[in-house]
């Protein structure tokens, strides 16, 4: 019998925590993420960079989506959606936490 653990669905009150495992290079408005522990690389682009420097000073998602609407001309559908998606992506590659 095989047991599948499924990832705890992500919310606007969920938490992100970097991990200690991550160094961040930012190449221009960009930046480079190299996971440690499982030496992967991961890419962000501008937005992908300002959720990452959020979620580094502490805001929980919804803070983070709070941010994004007062600094980008865009819905809250489309920035809740995508900075869920985004944490989603972190957290499956290690380099965040949730809680």
């Amino acid at each position: 019998m095989t047991t599948v653990i499924t990832a705890q669905p992500l919310t606007l009150t969920t938490r992100a925590s970097i991990s200690t495992e991550v160094l961040v290079q930012e190449t221009g408005d960009e930046a480079v993420l190299l996971d440690l522990a499982g030496e992967q690389y991961f890419g962000l682009d501008p937005v992908g960079l300002r959720i990452w420097r959020l979620l580094e000073g502490g805001a929980d998602l919804r803070g983070v989506c709070d941010t994004l609407l007062a600094e980008y001309d865009v819905g809250a559908a489309q920035v809740e959606g995508d900075v869920i998606a985004l944490v989603g992506q972190l957290r499956d590659a290690g380099l965040v936490t949730v809680g």
